[in-house]
């Protein structure tokens, strides 16, 4: 890896020598515009609205147009002018609980390594984030612009997370969460199956990108001028109409055999108990089917031995009728 920034960490009178390197990449394939008739590049031009001629770099500005149509140039003179921290420094502002900074701010992660001759404070600021379980709210200038950001340990490494400023995130406004939506007991029961059929540790390494799979197959394909392997179609979603409880139902049975598991799977064991709970409808149970009377199962069993009365009944004619062709042939 090159390191994109070199400065130090500063928290109080203690500085660390760093380098940053970016800590993620894109493995997109990037393609370029082409004339589809003969293969040739297409090359953007810089073209002046005024007076019509080709810009070259060294002459561009950045401009800006206001609301109401004014425009401004701003040179890199103007730039220089504005007040920004130091862009070799990175500012310790305070120390955060981790659970404080959501994560809908984190932009983008740079790993920091030490200089040589900085390698114990850098080892002493990781142990001190580590056991505080906390992370470092810092200001540091990159490319040219402020930014906010954290740093945090991953894998006994400091990590440089840039975040968003307050004013970037959106605040999510829908109008059809704002009222009550009922839940009926079965679903929320079959929901949470659902979760608990589907239930694992996050391993990353067991998901790939088949898009950009497929479409390193189809360009290399291409490039060797064989016929490129078509793609297994994806799953058709089905336009059969069904509730939200058979919908649950049959995702769970899904789940249960994607996993190789029983309908009396450990998985399933929730499902299962849900069904046959009072009022949680099961597979061959009607959604809506009403709930059984708790008063009516203890007279329901009082009746049960009575429907045996006839069988004890007949056993004693039968008795009776054999003693009495004992005494007769007596």
């Amino acid at each position: 890896m090159r390191a994109i920034w070199k400065g130090a960490v500063s928290f109080g009178l203690v500085n660390v020598p760093v380098r940053v390197y970016g800590a993620t990449q894109e493995h997109d394939i990037r393609f370029h515009q082409v004339h589809r008739a003969d293969g040739g590049r297409i090359r953007m031009r810089r073209i002046c609205t005024v007076c019509g001629e080709e810009v070259p770099y060294d002459q561009l500005a950045k401009g800006y147009e206001s609301p109401d149509g004014r425009s401004v140039v701003l040179t890199d003179d103007d730039f220089a002018d504005l007040p920004l921290v130091s862009n070799r420094e990175i500012d310790v502002l305070e120390f955060v609980p981790t659970e404080q900074v959501d994560p809908i701010m984190f932009d983008r992660t740079y790993y920091l390594e030490p200089e040589a001759r900085a390698t114990k404070p850098y080892v002493l600021l990781r142990e001190a984030l580590e056991a505080t379980d906390r992370m470092a709210v810092v200001k540091v200038a990159m490319r040219q612009r402020e930014t906010l950001a954290v740093l945090r340990v991953r894998d006994r490494v400091i990590v440089l997370q840039t975040l968003l400023w307050p004013d970037e995130v959106r605040a999510a406004d829908f109008d059809v969460l704002a009222g009550d939506v009922e839940l009926r007991p079965q679903e929320l029961a079959m929901a949470q199956s659902l979760v608990e059929s589907l239930s694992g540790d996050f391993e990353p390494d067991q998901y790939t990108d088949q898009y950009a799979k497929a479409v390193a197959d189809l360009v290399e394909a291409k490039l060797e001028g064989v016929e490129p392997v078509n793609a297994p179609a994806a799953e058709a979603a089905s336009t059969e109409v069904v509730d939200l409880l058979t919908a649950l139902q049959r995702s769970v049975e899904r789940a249960r055999s994607a996993r190789g598991e029983g309908s009396d799977g450990g998985s399933g064991s929730a499902a299962s108990g849900a069904a046959a709970s009072p009022g949680v409808a099961g597979p061959d149970q009607p959604a809506d089917a009403p709930e059984a009377d708790a008063d009516a199962a203890p007279a329901q069993a009082a009746k049960a031995p009575a429907r045996k009365a006839p069988a004890k009944k007949a056993a004693a004619k039968k008795t009776a009728a054999k003693k009495a062709a004992s005494r007769r042939s007596a």
